[in-house]
């Protein structure tokens, strides 16, 4: 081997860990703290960053939440323990506006929307990724399960090793540019009790600390509460309609209700069960029908992020499997495209409750590889 090579480090550089800065996205829970530790143990020049996405004052009452004030201490103190620099960049606005209004604004014309995947999409992976590369960084590292492996064309997105813990519906917007500079340590791990044993290994204090379960400026998953915060007066009252028109009740805002939903309709007495099928905002009507009217099987899907090794349209159909929402396994389907951004998803089996706002993930059938995805929605 000639003298001025050096062997593969465990990030893909040939180069000393040493000499390979790595920028960790610290939350301040257990995952990325893990992922800040291991990095530095490893030898690397670990740089921890974490954001302050919203009011500060008002996030230190509400523990469990993602980059909230008692998280930023929690990551301070872990890069103090392990000793490398840590950094908390003030990004309220910019979440705010790639964010915040999004949902909002999705939320009142109907749809349920996923605000995690817009964060990844466009401020972790686009200004935070950034920043990293302002720090001449190599590399960015998460703490997200989800696996990034080198193919014959390059790196590819893959689901995680643990089903139950696979973060790629959430981060199937990740470009492959991006990809070329992400870096993803827990991915390949066999469970969370495996991440919490290294936390242990490492000392880290925060290696018993709760997952956090609702979306970070969601507290207790009320999203009505938030809208209501964000958009005074925009909670309109209207009318429970059967899908055959009849009237069957009121409501006290379109908000307050889902695709799918059946409990807490109000419109109990009636010899069937109903379920809401379509919010239609404009004249403030819940549309309710039998739970055979929430089976889908032609999806619209649009703004594609694409991750095959040949172009979408390059095809007339792509075989997949699919995901629909996040807690649902993979289905087999068709792609149809319409262009590089838009096309037609046909579902093989007819899924419930498929609602616009709501993200379709490809996959390669029967292997782990992501294959991308896009938005659903109205057609």
């Amino acid at each position: 081997m000639p003298l001025d090579t050096h062997p593969v480090n465990s990030l893909g550089f040939a180069k000393p860990p040493s000499e390979t800065r790595v920028v960790v996205a610290m939350s301040g829970g257990v995952d990325s703290s893990v992922v800040a530790a291991q990095l530095a143990e490893e030898g690397y020049d670990v740089v921890g960053v974490t954001l302050q996405l919203y009011d500060h004052g008002a996030a230190l009452a509400k523990k469990g939440a993602c980059c909230a004030g008692l998280d930023i201490h929690d990551a301070r103190r872990v890069a103090e323990d392990m000793g490398f620099p840590h950094y908390v960049l003030d990004y309220e606005n910019i979440f705010r506006e790639a964010v915040i209004d999004e949902f909002a604004e999705s939320y009142l014309g109907g749809a349920t929307p996923v605000p995690c995947i817009r964060c990844n999409e466009r401020v972790k992976f686009k200004d935070l990724l950034e920043t990293a590369k302002d720090l001449e960084a190599d590399c960015m590292a998460t703490g997200h399960y989800i696996q990034r492996k080198v193919g014959v064309h390059g790196p590819e997105l893959h689901s995680a090793t643990d089903a139950n813990r696979d973060q790629s519906y959430f981060l199937f917007s990740t470009t492959q540019e991006q990809l070329d500079f992400l870096r993803f340590p827990l991915g390949h791990l066999p469970s969370k009790d495996a991440t919490r044993e290294l936390a242990a290994k490492y000392g880290l204090k925060v290696a018993d600390k709760p997952d956090s379960q609702d979306i970070c400026f969601v507290p207790d998953g009320n999203y009505a509460a938030v809208i209501e915060k964000l958009r005074p007066g925009a909670v309109d009252p209207g009318q429970i309609v059967h899908a055959d028109g009849r009237v069957l009740g009121e409501h006290n805002g379109v908000i307050h209700y889902t695709v799918g939903q059946r409990r807490g309709l109000g419109i109990g007495g009636l010899d069937e069960p109903l379920y809401v099928v379509r919010l239609d905002v404009d004249a403030k009507h819940v549309v309710v029908g039998p739970k055979s009217m929430l089976a889908t099987r032609t999806v619209p899907i649009r703004e594609i992020n694409w991750l095959g090794d040949a172009p979408l349209a390059s095809r007339d159909t792509w075989e997949v499997s699919v995901k629909v929402r996040s807690t649902r396994p993979p289905r087999e389907a068709v792609i149809r495209p319409l262009s590089e951004t838009t096309a037609e998803v046909e579902l093989l089996t007819p899924e419930e409750g498929v609602s616009p706002g709501q993200a379709c993930v490809f996959y390669q059938t029967g292997e782990s590889r992501v294959l991308g995805g896009g938005w659903i929605w109205r057609g």
